[in-house]
């Protein structure tokens, strides 16, 4: 799909980025399969973090997801397994998959510059059988998504080098993000009282992980 804009600066057709970029290497075509390899297995294993992305109705969504290392389960080569556990009750992510299956995930390993990113379709399942695989703590999640792998391949290091995402946060850092309470009470014009939000959410995140 091309854009139309009167800027004269503005890439607005595919030949015009492969003029820009050039030619994709090889070793970045020949690194795309359409199954899980092994050694793609292993990353997904060893992977806390994800990110999920989505498209529905209303607009794209990417939503993190996090656990043990391994919290998404190979189910085989072509099939994966995402656990949905506890959260806000948003259901973004869920609501799009019902009008549109297509799914992305990027998965991030601690100490690691290369990704992992996985291209397939998706649909939500209570089946019992899957939803006992994916117990924690006792506790089941509230459902289970089955992605049927299309694409996956993974990512350079560059980004992760160039962010410095596995240093050492600056110790300034966290006096220069707002807290969640903070947030909240600007948004709401200090119907939520920011302190007391921020004070009892420690325990109320560890009441409610699972």
């Amino acid at each position: 799909m091309t854009t139309t804009t009167t800027d004269a600066h503005s890439i607005s057709s595919v030949d015009q980025l492969a003029s820009l970029f050039g030619a994709v290497g090889e070793a970045s075509i020949r690194k795309e399969t359409a199954f899980v390899h092994p050694h793609y297995q292993a990353m997904i294993d060893a992977s806390p973090f994800a990110v999920l992305a989505t498209a529905g109705p209303d607009g794209l969504d990417a939503s993190p997801r996090g656990d043990a290392p391994g919290f998404v389960l190979v189910q085989d080569a072509h099939t994966l397994l995402l656990p949905e556990r506890r959260g806000n009750n948003r259901v973004d992510s869920l609501r799009n998959i019902l009008n549109d299956p297509r799914v992305a995930l990027l998965f991030l390993i601690p100490g690691v510059g290369e990704t992992l990113r996985v291209n397939g379709r998706a649909r939500i399942t209570t089946a019992p059988e899957l939803l006992a695989r994916c117990v924690v703590q006792g506790q089941a999640p509230k459902c289970v998504i089955v992605i049927s792998v299309e694409s996956v391949f993974f990512q350079c290091a560059r980004a992760i080098q160039r962010s410095g995402l596995w240093q050492p946060p600056a110790a300034e850092l966290r006096q220069r993000v707002p807290t969640p309470g903070a947030i909240l009470q600007a948004l709401t014009d200090a119907a939520v009282d920011g302190e007391a939000y921020d004070r009892e959410l420690p325990a109320r995140q560890r009441a409610t992980l699972y």
